[in-house]
């Protein structure tokens, strides 16, 4: 019987363990209360596959998506309602733009987590 590893897009969405695709990474499957959404589980409880690094860089995973996101926010933005240097839209744009990410961002924290554990701790690269 072999075990197959979850694809990469599958496992990053469903937030479960980058090896064995079973065991839950975060303690709480719901990003409320925002004091503990992130917090994980040491290890997998499935595999034992550890969660923990040395070299956390998780930050800097959520700033690069938070960044793409703010971007493709802006972008969405102007191919819906235009942007012009006439009037405040490019304003509103920002401020719409700031808006949704602002309320997006638990889940981007919880995402750039996920595709960190992914890529640095899957044991088939």
């Amino acid at each position: 019987m072999s075990e197959s590893k979850p694809s990469f897009i599958s496992g990053v969405l469903r937030m479960k363990c980058p090896h064995c695709g079973k065991g839950s990474i975060f303690v709480h499957k719901s990003v409320f209360p925002l004091k503990t959404c992130l917090r994980t589980h040491e290890k997998c409880t499935e595999c034992g596959q550890e969660y923990t690094s040395k070299s956390n860089n998780a930050p800097g995973m959520n700033y690069a998506l938070t960044s793409v996101a703010y971007i493709l926010c802006f972008v969405a933005y102007a191919l819906i309602f235009g942007l012009s240097y006439y009037d405040n839209s490019i304003y509103y744009a920002l401020i719409a733009s700031t808006a949704v990410i602002l309320i997006l961002q638990p889940w981007l924290m919880r995402l750039g987590k996920v595709i960190y554990l992914y890529i640095f701790s899957r044991s088939d690269f």
